[in-house]
């Protein structure tokens, strides 16, 4: 951990909290369509429906929260949101036996947990302005770190107890709010109220309508992550309803995000060798995640076995390690004061390929089996390459404009 040492103690201790957050939520995440199948023993469909109807709450969240951003101020909007977040879950364990008060209740807790993402996330950018690039790729990993220790968890506590799991995410939720309210709070008698908590007279004056004709910063980067995760619900639905009927273990399946989470750690040494010869731009990182992806959905669809599985997950991962640290920082970079709305916008469109890619996954599987899911997702992130390589040529092309009319 060397690395760490540059940076100042508040990092550090905030890299903790969020590695201990990631960790609870990891718990949650990949079992859902599990529970829905395995324990509540619904169909593939329904199980697509669920995740669906809580990507579509982190559709709103995700715009509600760029939109409040300085509207409301930073310190209310995470930690309300996580604090509403974490009593959610701990209404799971007691409403899970009503099927659409579940639904109902999964749709909050995406929309709680989804608010809370572009806060932050354009928190560090303003806060930490002269490193955003190095830091959002180090929280990145600190995250992953979490998710690599909870999900090595994930598979055996589903063996014991979902409920357990619900619990556990929502005791790590409930700690995030507390270290934020106490870390903001510090801040406010430091250095007074935190900077950009609201908006000045002048710039609420920048209608949505304007900053929404900006294209060149988010339509093309939002569409392709729109597909970009739409075909990676693969994982979700196909692959791990194809490793319980295959009678493997719930453990494999939580093997493979323990994996993610690993080569996040370990391999950044490959992604940086990546971004240094190959994609130095925040938008070829984009790109290349995409051909990544690509990749193992390929390697899914030739060799459906556990073994091709994994070597798929290898390919993802750098693909997931190149794009999640890029859009942050292409936004923050690009937008400065409105990043906040953008990266809210971009969240939201994200999240609508999270909420569609499982429903549709879902039918094909219960259809088909993995095969119609693989082919669905190649097609999927051929068409998410195509608008990273728009947003990248259009960012090229109005860049050498700029520079142009300065030398001119």
């Amino acid at each position: 951990m060397k690395f760490l040492q540059s940076y100042p103690k508040e990092v550090k201790i905030f890299l903790a909290a969020s590695l201990i957050n990631s960790a609870g939520g990891s718990l949650m995440w990949p079992l859902t369509t599990m529970y829905v199948f395995d324990e509540l023993g619904r169909s593939m469909a329904d199980a697509g429906l669920v995740v669906m109807i809580q990507a579509f709450g982190g559709i709103i969240g995700q715009l509600l929260g760029g939109a409040l951003y300085h509207r409301v101020g930073v310190k209310r909007l995470i930690v309300g949101s996580l604090g509403l977040n974490a009593l959610g879950l701990f209404t799971l364990p007691f409403i899970s036996s009503h099927w659409m008060v579940y639904m109902v209740m999964m749709g909050f807790i995406g929309l709680c947990n989804a608010v809370s993402m572009p806060a932050i996330q354009a928190f560090v950018g303003f806060r930490f302005a002269d490193r955003r690039g190095e830091l959002f790729n180090v929280i990145y990993v600190a995250n992953n770190i979490g998710v690599a220790l909870g999900t090595a968890l994930s598979g055996f506590l589903a063996d014991v107890s979902y409920h357990l799991t619900f619990v556990l995410n929502g005791v790590t939720s409930a700690v995030f709010a507390m270290f934020f309210l106490n870390y903001l709070n510090r801040l406010d008698k430091q250095e007074g109220p935190v900077h950009l908590e609201r908006k000045s007279k002048a710039e609420a004056r920048e209608s949505i309508p304007s900053l929404l004709g900006n294209t060149r910063i988010y339509l093309y980067l939002g569409l392709g992550s729109l597909f970009l995760w739409f075909g990676n619900s693969i994982w979700n639905t196909g692959v791990s309803p194809h490793i319980i009927s295959e009678g493997m273990n719930k453990s494999s399946y939580g093997f493979l995000w323990t994996l993610n989470g690993i080569l996040i750690f370990v391999a950044q040494p490959v992604t940086t060798w990546i971004k240094r010869w190959f994609a130095k731009a925040s938008s070829a990182q984009m790109t290349a995640s995409s051909i990544f992806y690509l990749a193992a959905y390929i390697v899914i669809l030739m060799l459906p076995s556990y073994g091709g599985m994994v070597f798929a997950m290898v390919l993802a991962t750098l693909g997931e390690m190149l794009v999640s640290p890029a859009v942050p920082a292409f936004i923050s970079d690009h937008a400065f004061k409105a990043a906040p709305f953008y990266i809210g916008l971009t969240g939201g469109m994200t999240a609508v390929g999270r909420m569609v890619g499982p429903y549709f996954m879902g039918i094909l599987y219960d259809q088909g089996g993995l095969q119609p899911v693989a082919w669905l997702s190649i097609v999927i992130a051929i068409v998410a390459v195509a608008f990273f390589v728009i947003h990248s040529v259009r960012n090229r092309a109005a860049e050498r404009s700029l520079a142009e009319s300065v030398s001119g």
